[in-house]
């Protein structure tokens, strides 16, 4: 029998901004923080209605990848930083490699608090 490809958990934070300069910063300071042990950030298109007016907007998705443990630090640093009056924070557990996940809780250990 095989082992499961993926045993482990990390989990997954998400928010978006509305330019390229917030996501980089935003994603620096998470990651300079320790809070994240990485953020990717991609380009989207968003469409939301936002105090009754319909939005059709490019933003940036940051997806940061952290665990539980350093979660509600990582969305109060985000919430502390972002330029939205509502941002948007999602957090999801993922299925992740043994070794990646490893990496992931080495990096947000070593924060400090922790």
């Amino acid at each position: 029998m095989h082992p499961a490809p993926f045993p482990a958990t990390v989990l997954m934070v998400t928010t978006t901004v509305a330019s390229a300069a917030d996501a980089q910063r935003l994603a620096a300071g998470a990651v300079g923080e320790r809070l994240a042990a990485c953020v990717q950030v991609e380009q989207i298109a968003s469409h939301y209605v936002w105090k009754g007016r319909p939005h059709d907007e490019a933003e940036w998705r940051l997806a940061c990848k952290t665990t539980a443990h350093a979660a509600p630090a990582l969305c109060a640093w985000l919430r502390a930083q972002h330029p939205y009056e509502v941002p948007q924070l999602l957090a999801q557990p993922v299925q992740a490699s043994e070794d990646y996940a490893q990496w992931v809780t080495e990096q947000v250990q070593a924060a400090p608090g922790d």
